[in-house]
Protein backbone atom coordinates (compact mmCIF):
# COMPACT_ATOMS: atom_id res chain seq x y z
CA UNK A 1 0.00 0.00 0.00
CA UNK A 2 0.91 3.65 -0.30
CA UNK A 3 0.90 5.02 3.28
CA UNK A 4 1.39 8.52 4.66
CA UNK A 5 2.95 8.55 8.13
CA UNK A 6 3.07 11.95 9.83
CA UNK A 7 5.42 12.58 12.73
CA UNK A 8 7.74 10.08 11.07
CA UNK A 9 10.85 11.39 12.83
CA UNK A 10 9.12 10.90 16.18
CA UNK A 11 9.32 7.89 18.47
CA UNK A 12 6.20 5.97 17.42
CA UNK A 13 6.11 7.36 13.88
CA UNK A 14 9.64 6.10 13.21
CA UNK A 15 8.81 2.58 14.41
CA UNK A 16 5.55 2.48 12.42
CA UNK A 17 7.27 3.62 9.20
CA UNK A 18 10.07 1.10 9.76
CA UNK A 19 7.60 -1.77 10.10
CA UNK A 20 5.65 -0.66 7.01
CA UNK A 21 8.83 -0.50 4.92
CA UNK A 22 9.88 -3.92 6.18
CA UNK A 23 6.62 -5.44 4.97
CA UNK A 24 6.99 -3.82 1.55
CA UNK A 25 4.66 -0.82 1.71
CA UNK A 26 5.50 2.50 0.09
CA UNK A 27 5.83 5.18 2.75
CA UNK A 28 5.70 8.96 2.54
CA UNK A 29 6.84 10.45 5.84
CA UNK A 30 6.22 14.02 6.96
CA UNK A 31 7.83 15.76 9.93
CA UNK A 32 8.83 19.32 10.79
CA UNK A 33 11.72 18.05 12.98
CA UNK A 34 11.32 20.76 15.59
CA UNK A 35 13.53 21.35 18.62
CA UNK A 36 11.13 20.25 21.36
CA UNK A 37 13.80 17.64 22.06
CA UNK A 38 17.19 16.87 20.50
CA UNK A 39 16.81 17.04 16.68
CA UNK A 40 19.88 14.80 16.36
CA UNK A 41 17.85 11.87 17.70
CA UNK A 42 15.13 12.55 15.11
CA UNK A 43 17.71 12.80 12.32
CA UNK A 44 19.23 9.48 13.43
CA UNK A 45 15.80 7.84 13.16
CA UNK A 46 15.36 9.27 9.66
CA UNK A 47 18.79 7.98 8.66
CA UNK A 48 17.74 4.45 9.60
CA UNK A 49 14.62 4.75 7.44
CA UNK A 50 16.78 6.00 4.54
CA UNK A 51 19.07 2.98 4.90
CA UNK A 52 16.20 0.53 5.24
CA UNK A 53 14.38 1.85 2.18
CA UNK A 54 17.54 1.67 0.07
CA UNK A 55 18.58 -1.74 1.31
CA UNK A 56 15.15 -3.35 1.15
CA UNK A 57 14.15 -1.75 -2.14
CA UNK A 58 11.08 -0.18 -0.56
CA UNK A 59 9.73 3.17 -1.65
CA UNK A 60 10.45 5.93 0.88
CA UNK A 61 9.92 9.64 0.50
CA UNK A 62 10.49 12.16 3.29
CA UNK A 63 8.89 15.61 3.36
CA UNK A 64 10.19 18.12 5.90
CA UNK A 65 7.15 20.31 6.53
CA UNK A 66 4.80 21.85 9.09
CA UNK A 67 1.38 20.21 8.84
CA UNK A 68 -0.27 23.40 10.07
CA UNK A 69 0.52 24.75 6.57
CA UNK A 70 -2.52 23.49 4.66
CA UNK A 71 -0.97 24.32 1.28
CA UNK A 72 1.97 21.97 1.94
CA UNK A 73 -0.37 19.19 3.08
CA UNK A 74 -2.55 19.59 0.00
CA UNK A 75 0.52 19.51 -2.22
CA UNK A 76 1.59 16.24 -0.62
CA UNK A 77 -1.82 14.65 -1.15
CA UNK A 78 -1.91 15.88 -4.76
CA UNK A 79 1.40 14.16 -5.45
CA UNK A 80 0.42 10.80 -3.92
CA UNK A 81 -2.66 8.59 -3.87
CA UNK A 82 -2.67 7.31 -0.30
CA UNK A 83 -4.32 4.01 0.62
CA UNK A 84 -3.88 4.81 4.29
CA UNK A 85 -2.98 7.86 6.40
CA UNK A 86 -1.44 7.27 9.85
CA UNK A 87 -1.33 10.64 11.61
CA UNK A 88 1.09 10.52 14.54
CA UNK A 89 2.46 14.08 14.38
CA UNK A 90 1.67 16.24 17.38
CA UNK A 91 3.18 18.49 19.98
CA UNK A 92 3.71 15.98 22.74
CA UNK A 93 4.38 16.42 26.43
CA UNK A 94 2.02 16.99 29.32
CA UNK A 95 4.34 19.36 31.22
CA UNK A 96 5.18 21.44 28.15
CA UNK A 97 1.50 22.16 27.53
CA UNK A 98 1.32 24.04 30.84
CA UNK A 99 3.80 26.65 29.60
CA UNK A 100 3.52 26.59 25.78
CA UNK A 101 -0.20 26.26 25.00
CA UNK A 102 -0.04 27.91 21.57
CA UNK A 103 2.29 25.19 20.27
CA UNK A 104 -0.44 22.65 20.97
CA UNK A 105 -3.09 24.68 19.17
CA UNK A 106 -0.93 24.83 16.03
CA UNK A 107 0.42 21.28 16.04
CA UNK A 108 -2.53 19.37 17.48
CA UNK A 109 -5.56 21.32 16.25
CA UNK A 110 -4.68 23.38 13.17
CA UNK A 111 -2.52 20.61 11.70
CA UNK A 112 -5.22 18.02 12.34
CA UNK A 113 -7.74 20.10 10.40
CA UNK A 114 -5.25 20.19 7.52
CA UNK A 115 -5.07 16.39 7.55
CA UNK A 116 -8.84 15.95 7.84
CA UNK A 117 -9.50 18.31 4.93
CA UNK A 118 -6.86 16.66 2.76
CA UNK A 119 -8.25 13.18 3.50
CA UNK A 120 -11.77 14.38 2.82
CA UNK A 121 -10.99 15.84 -0.59
CA UNK A 122 -8.73 12.94 -1.59
CA UNK A 123 -11.29 10.33 -0.60
CA UNK A 124 -8.72 8.62 1.63
CA UNK A 125 -9.92 5.08 2.48
CA UNK A 126 -8.87 5.30 6.14
CA UNK A 127 -7.34 7.82 8.55
CA UNK A 128 -5.79 6.42 11.73
CA UNK A 129 -4.58 8.99 14.26
CA UNK A 130 -2.94 9.21 17.66
CA UNK A 131 -4.95 10.07 20.71
CA UNK A 132 -3.87 9.50 24.32
CA UNK A 133 -4.85 7.85 27.58
CA UNK A 134 -4.63 11.36 29.06
CA UNK A 135 -8.14 12.07 27.72
CA UNK A 136 -9.52 10.06 30.66
CA UNK A 137 -8.30 12.88 32.90
CA UNK A 138 -10.18 13.08 36.19
CA UNK A 139 -11.80 9.65 35.79
CA UNK A 140 -10.77 7.04 38.36
CA UNK A 141 -12.91 4.21 37.01
CA UNK A 142 -10.50 1.37 36.16
CA UNK A 143 -9.71 -0.05 33.72
CA UNK A 144 -10.24 2.90 31.38
CA UNK A 145 -12.81 1.96 28.75
CA UNK A 146 -13.63 3.65 25.45
CA UNK A 147 -17.29 3.25 26.35
CA UNK A 148 -16.93 5.69 29.26
CA UNK A 149 -17.01 9.47 28.85
CA UNK A 150 -13.64 11.22 28.53
CA UNK A 151 -14.64 14.83 28.94
CA UNK A 152 -12.63 15.97 31.96
CA UNK A 153 -9.02 16.38 30.73
CA UNK A 154 -6.49 17.69 33.24
CA UNK A 155 -4.16 19.49 30.81
CA UNK A 156 -4.38 21.27 27.46
CA UNK A 157 -2.45 18.45 25.77
CA UNK A 158 -5.21 15.99 26.66
CA UNK A 159 -7.89 18.52 25.69
CA UNK A 160 -6.41 18.89 22.20
CA UNK A 161 -6.34 15.12 21.74
CA UNK A 162 -9.95 14.78 22.85
CA UNK A 163 -10.78 17.59 20.42
CA UNK A 164 -9.12 15.54 17.66
CA UNK A 165 -11.47 12.66 18.39
CA UNK A 166 -14.51 14.93 18.18
CA UNK A 167 -13.25 16.59 15.00
CA UNK A 168 -12.66 13.17 13.44
CA UNK A 169 -16.20 12.12 14.27
CA UNK A 170 -17.64 15.16 12.56
CA UNK A 171 -15.72 14.35 9.35
CA UNK A 172 -16.73 10.69 9.56
CA UNK A 173 -20.35 11.79 9.91
CA UNK A 174 -20.41 14.56 7.31
CA UNK A 175 -18.13 13.09 4.64
CA UNK A 176 -18.14 9.32 5.36
CA UNK A 177 -14.39 9.50 6.05
CA UNK A 178 -13.38 6.35 7.96
CA UNK A 179 -11.40 7.41 11.04
CA UNK A 180 -9.86 5.44 13.90
CA UNK A 181 -8.38 7.10 16.99
CA UNK A 182 -5.88 5.21 19.14
CA UNK A 183 -5.47 6.16 22.78
CA UNK A 184 -1.84 5.34 23.58
CA UNK A 185 -0.87 4.28 27.10
CA UNK A 186 2.72 5.18 28.20
CA UNK A 187 4.71 3.84 25.27
CA UNK A 188 8.39 3.04 25.94
CA UNK A 189 11.26 1.30 24.20
CA UNK A 190 14.31 1.88 21.97
CA UNK A 191 14.54 5.28 20.27
CA UNK A 192 12.18 6.78 22.87
CA UNK A 193 11.86 10.47 23.66
CA UNK A 194 14.57 11.82 25.99
CA UNK A 195 12.02 13.89 27.92
CA UNK A 196 10.12 10.78 29.02
CA UNK A 197 10.65 8.88 32.25
CA UNK A 198 12.58 5.84 30.94
CA UNK A 199 15.50 7.86 29.54
CA UNK A 200 15.34 10.47 32.30
CA UNK A 201 15.57 7.69 34.89
CA UNK A 202 18.17 5.63 33.02
CA UNK A 203 20.49 8.61 32.56
CA UNK A 204 20.24 9.72 36.19
CA UNK A 205 20.72 6.21 37.59
CA UNK A 206 23.62 5.58 35.22
CA UNK A 207 25.29 8.84 36.26
CA UNK A 208 24.58 8.44 39.98
CA UNK A 209 22.24 11.42 40.14
CA UNK A 210 18.96 11.42 42.13
CA UNK A 211 15.74 10.74 40.26
CA UNK A 212 12.55 12.63 41.07
CA UNK A 213 9.82 10.13 41.97
CA UNK A 214 6.47 11.88 42.01
CA UNK A 215 3.48 10.72 44.03
CA UNK A 216 6.08 8.97 46.23
CA UNK A 217 6.35 6.17 43.65
CA UNK A 218 2.69 5.17 44.04
CA UNK A 219 1.77 5.90 40.43
CA UNK A 220 0.78 2.94 38.33
CA UNK A 221 1.12 3.15 34.58
CA UNK A 222 0.07 0.83 31.77
CA UNK A 223 3.59 0.77 30.29
CA UNK A 224 3.40 -0.56 26.72
CA UNK A 225 6.40 -1.67 24.69
CA UNK A 226 6.71 0.11 21.36
CA UNK A 227 6.72 -3.04 19.20
CA UNK A 228 3.35 -4.06 20.66
CA UNK A 229 2.00 -0.57 19.97
CA UNK A 230 3.24 -0.62 16.37
CA UNK A 231 1.56 -3.97 15.77
CA UNK A 232 -1.72 -2.52 17.03
CA UNK A 233 -1.39 0.68 14.98
CA UNK A 234 -0.80 -1.19 11.73
CA UNK A 235 -3.54 -3.73 12.38
CA UNK A 236 -5.98 -0.90 13.11
CA UNK A 237 -4.90 0.98 10.00
CA UNK A 238 -5.41 -2.13 7.87
CA UNK A 239 -9.03 -2.43 9.11
CA UNK A 240 -10.98 0.74 8.11
CA UNK A 241 -13.61 1.91 10.57
CA UNK A 242 -17.23 1.11 9.70
CA UNK A 243 -20.57 2.30 11.05
CA UNK A 244 -21.65 0.30 14.10
CA UNK A 245 -24.85 -1.65 13.62
CA UNK A 246 -25.49 -1.50 17.39
CA UNK A 247 -25.45 2.32 17.51
CA UNK A 248 -28.40 3.73 19.45
CA UNK A 249 -28.85 7.51 19.22
CA UNK A 250 -31.01 7.55 22.36
CA UNK A 251 -28.11 6.01 24.32
CA UNK A 252 -24.96 7.23 22.57
CA UNK A 253 -21.78 5.22 23.14
CA UNK A 254 -18.59 7.35 22.97
CA UNK A 255 -16.61 4.50 21.37
CA UNK A 256 -18.80 3.90 18.30
CA UNK A 257 -21.07 5.72 15.87
CA UNK A 258 -23.47 5.34 12.99
CA UNK A 259 -20.62 6.94 11.02
CA UNK A 260 -17.40 5.09 10.08
CA UNK A 261 -15.67 6.11 13.31
CA UNK A 262 -13.93 4.19 16.08
CA UNK A 263 -11.80 4.97 19.12
CA UNK A 264 -9.64 2.29 20.75
CA UNK A 265 -7.36 1.98 23.75
CA UNK A 266 -3.92 0.63 22.88
CA UNK A 267 -1.99 -0.44 25.96
CA UNK A 268 -0.54 -3.42 27.77
CA UNK A 269 -3.58 -3.89 30.02
CA UNK A 270 -1.24 -4.70 32.92
CA UNK A 271 -0.45 -1.65 35.10
CA UNK A 272 2.93 -1.49 36.82
CA UNK A 273 3.76 0.63 39.85
CA UNK A 274 6.28 3.35 39.04
CA UNK A 275 8.58 2.04 41.76
CA UNK A 276 8.57 -1.40 40.10
CA UNK A 277 9.34 0.12 36.70
CA UNK A 278 12.32 1.94 38.23
CA UNK A 279 13.44 -1.36 39.77
CA UNK A 280 13.41 -2.98 36.32
CA UNK A 281 15.67 -0.18 35.00
CA UNK A 282 17.97 -0.66 38.02
CA UNK A 283 18.22 -4.39 37.29
CA UNK A 284 18.96 -3.82 33.59
CA UNK A 285 21.62 -1.20 34.34
CA UNK A 286 23.08 -3.06 37.30
CA UNK A 287 22.91 0.14 39.37
CA UNK A 288 20.68 1.42 42.15
CA UNK A 289 18.71 4.66 41.95
CA UNK A 290 18.89 7.48 44.45
CA UNK A 291 15.22 8.40 44.89
CA UNK A 292 13.92 11.89 45.70
CA UNK A 293 10.33 11.31 46.77
CA UNK A 294 7.91 14.10 45.79
CA UNK A 295 4.13 14.70 45.82
CA UNK A 296 1.84 14.33 42.80
CA UNK A 297 2.50 16.89 40.05
CA UNK A 298 -0.21 19.21 38.80
CA UNK A 299 -1.85 17.73 35.70
CA UNK A 300 -0.80 14.15 36.48
CA UNK A 301 -3.22 11.31 37.08
CA UNK A 302 -2.33 8.72 39.75
CA UNK A 303 -3.04 5.60 37.68
CA UNK A 304 -3.69 4.39 34.14
CA UNK A 305 -5.02 1.00 33.09
CA UNK A 306 -6.21 0.18 29.58
CA UNK A 307 -9.12 -2.06 28.76
CA UNK A 308 -7.98 -3.26 25.30
CA UNK A 309 -10.76 -5.76 24.73
CA UNK A 310 -12.30 -3.73 21.90
CA UNK A 311 -9.04 -3.55 19.93
CA UNK A 312 -8.48 -7.25 20.59
CA UNK A 313 -11.96 -8.04 19.30
CA UNK A 314 -11.53 -5.82 16.23
CA UNK A 315 -8.01 -6.75 15.06
CA UNK A 316 -6.79 -9.52 17.41
CA UNK A 317 -4.46 -7.12 19.25
CA UNK A 318 -2.42 -8.96 21.89
CA UNK A 319 0.61 -7.29 23.51
CA UNK A 320 3.30 -9.85 24.35
CA UNK A 321 6.28 -7.95 25.81
CA UNK A 322 6.82 -8.14 29.56
CA UNK A 323 8.20 -5.19 31.51
CA UNK A 324 11.38 -7.15 32.25
CA UNK A 325 12.05 -7.90 28.57
CA UNK A 326 10.93 -4.50 27.33
CA UNK A 327 13.07 -2.57 29.80
CA UNK A 328 16.08 -4.80 29.07
CA UNK A 329 15.77 -4.06 25.34
CA UNK A 330 15.35 -0.35 26.03
CA UNK A 331 18.43 -0.23 28.26
CA UNK A 332 20.49 -2.16 25.67
CA UNK A 333 19.56 0.47 23.06
CA UNK A 334 20.22 3.30 25.53
CA UNK A 335 23.74 2.01 26.19
CA UNK A 336 24.46 1.64 22.48
CA UNK A 337 23.04 4.97 21.33
CA UNK A 338 24.48 7.02 24.18
CA UNK A 339 27.67 4.87 24.27
CA UNK A 340 27.40 4.04 27.94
Amino acid sequence: MNVLVTGVAGFIGFHVAKRLLERGDRVVGVDVVNEYYDPALKEARLAILDQLAGGAGGAWNFVRADLADAAVVNECFAAHDFDRVIHLAAQAGVRHSLTHPHAYVQSNLVAFVSILEACRHAGTPHLTYASTSSVYGASTRMPFSEHDDADHPLQLYAATKRANELMAHSYSHLFALPTTGLRFFTVYGPWGRPDMAPIVFARAIDEGRPIQVFNHGNHSRDFTYVDDVVEGVIRASDAPARPASEWDSSRPDPAISNAPFRVYNIGNSAPVRLDDFIAAIEDALGKKAVREMLPLQSGDVPDTYADVSELTKAVDYAPTTSITDGVARFVAWYRTYYRR
